[in-house]
C-alpha cells in the first residue's frame, strides 16, 4: 500500500469514529418527542392545580 492511501485511510477512520462520537453525544442529551406528554397535559398539569395559599397576599391593583 502507498503511503498516501495509509493516510486517507486513517482520515477515514477517524471520521468515523469522530461521527460516531458525536451521534452518541447528541442522541444521550436527547429525548424522543413521543415520550414527553402532550401540550394540553403539560398545560393542564402547570397551571390549573389548585392553589395551595390560604389567603391570597398580592395586591390585585396598582395604584
Amino acid at each position: 500500500m502507498k503511503k498516501s492511501k495509509k493516510i486517507f485511510i486513517l482520515f477515514f477512520v477517524l471520521f468515523l469514529l469522530l461521527l460516531f462520537y458525536a451521534s452518541y453525544d447528541i442522541s444521550t442529551r436527547t429525548t424522543f418527542p413521543g415520550s414527553k406528554p402532550q401540550l394540553k397535559e403539560r398545560i393542564k398539569k402547570q397551571y390549573f392545580e389548585k392553589d395551595t395559599l390560604v389567603k391570597d397576599t398580592v395586591k390585585s391593583f396598582y395604584r
